[in-house]
């Protein structure tokens, strides 16, 4: 079962040869692709130097993972954040996932990193938004490359592009949480006010699940 793991990444150089060393390292088979919007510093200097694949796309993560997508060769799309770390076993706990034939993806828990209080809270919150049914990109979604193609992948969204794909996604099949964690970065929500940037991040959802443009709240969300 051949993963292509596909890695989004604009102006990434401070994070992203960290990155891809430890997916090349991880065992097992797999491609890496390093898709890139338009990077102006050193991203995609670091990402030949780790010897990875590179496509180039629009700017926009949910455009960029998309342009990845078709041009992976794999039966399985990882769609992994340029600021994100896998565990050892990430690949084995996916391949021991989909070898149920009703999964149709699913996703990892989260660490965040550094010793901030928003990276605490931030750890702490996030089973209580998978109970909840909430998953986000930065848990390192995976899904089958038929069903992916079968409800037509990311769409070309400013914001909430994957929640749009949980959507449709969870209509083919099951979606299930791997039980390890990827090590995520905090660095959006250091030397914030972490309530009032929580309260503006649920004001955003709740106008998502009532209709408003991903397009148009994507401006709020700057």
């Amino acid at each position: 079962m051949l993963i292509s793991i596909i890695v989004p990444a604009l102006n990434e150089e401070e994070r992203i040869a960290g990155t891809l060393r430890a997916l090349r390292e991880l065992p097992g088979e797999k491609e890496i692709l390093l898709v890139d919007g338009g990077s102006t510093d050193r991203t995609l200097e670091f990402a030949r130097r780790e010897q990875v694949g590179v496509v180039q796309a629009q700017k926009g993560r949910g455009q960029q993972m998309h342009a990845g997508a078709l041009a992976a060769k794999g039966e399985v799309l990882w769609f992994v954040h340029a600021d994100t770390v896998p565990p050892p076993d990430a690949l084995e706990k996916i391949r021991t996932a989909l070898g149920i034939e009703a999964v149709a993806g699913g996703n990892f828990g989260l660490l965040f990193d550094g010793d901030s209080r928003a990276a605490r809270q931030l750890t702490a919150i996030y089973p209580f938004l998978r109970f909840l049914g909430l998953c986000y990109g930065d848990s390192a979604m995976f899904v089958r490359r038929e069903v992916y193609e079968r409800i037509g992948g990311f769409r070309p969204l400013a914001l909430f592009e994957d929640l749009d794909l949980l959507r449709r996604l969870r209509r083919q099949g099951r979606f299930v949480h791997v039980s390890c964690r990827m090590v995520t970065s905090s660095r959006r929500f250091e030397r914030r006010n972490f309530a009032v940037m929580w309260l503006h991040w649920t004001a955003l959802q709740v106008l998502y699940w009532c209709g408003v443009s991903p397009n148009r709240l994507a401006r709020w969300y700057k």
